[in-house]
């Protein structure tokens, strides 16, 4: 696996390196050893799945509230997302920052978000499949987010939002 560095502290993207013959092709998607190499969480309590049938659909800015911080990596199965990481740390140099990349099936990036980010993403095709490893137990009590299109972070997004969820819909703006 190849780590690369993004412009959010503690956030990385990750390729395979896959060995590929006549038959076709073997990567890891997942090291202990490389990733505690790197400084990054080793250890994943949930594996989770989410389908998005059409193209434009936004899920996010999505984050849990302490004690209950996720650290995520997230990876594209089948289709394409825009997949996006926001730094809400207020102590991060990167502090309001964000990074986003393509994650495909075709590509087979991972994004590594770290605690104290939220995440997001925006279906490039239709019938997109998304997997994600996620560090802690899901709480709902703790559950929280940013508005997708919130002046504070002023997140790019590719392509006009098709369908949003009404929740994602109307998170508070960040304060100040």
């Amino acid at each position: 696996m190849r780590f690369t560095r993004t412009e959010i502290d503690g956030a990385w993207l990750i390729e395979p390196q896959p060995a590929e013959d006549a038959r076709g092709s073997f990567s890891r998607v997942f090291c202990e050893r490389e990733f505690a190499a790197h400084g990054l969480e080793t250890r994943f309590s949930q594996h989770s799945v989410s389908y998005t049938a059409a193209r434009g659909t936004l899920r996010g800015l999505h984050f849990q509230r302490a004690p209950h911080e996720e650290t995520k990596v997230v990876a594209c199965y089948r289709g394409a997302i825009f997949d996006v990481c926001v730094d809400l740390r207020t102590n991060s140099p990167t502090f309001r920052k964000w990074c986003g990349f393509e994650l495909s099936a075709a590509n087979r990036r991972r994004l590594y978000i770290p605690t104290g980010c939220a995440h997001g993403f925006q279906t490039l095709t239709d019938d997109v499949e998304v997997h994600y490893l996620i560090s802690a137990f899901y709480n709902p009590e703790a559950g929280a987010g940013v508005r997708y299109d919130d002046p504070a972070f002023a997140v790019a997004w590719p392509l006009p939002v098709a369908a949003i969820s009404d929740k994602d819909r109307v998170w508070p703006d960040f304060p100040d």
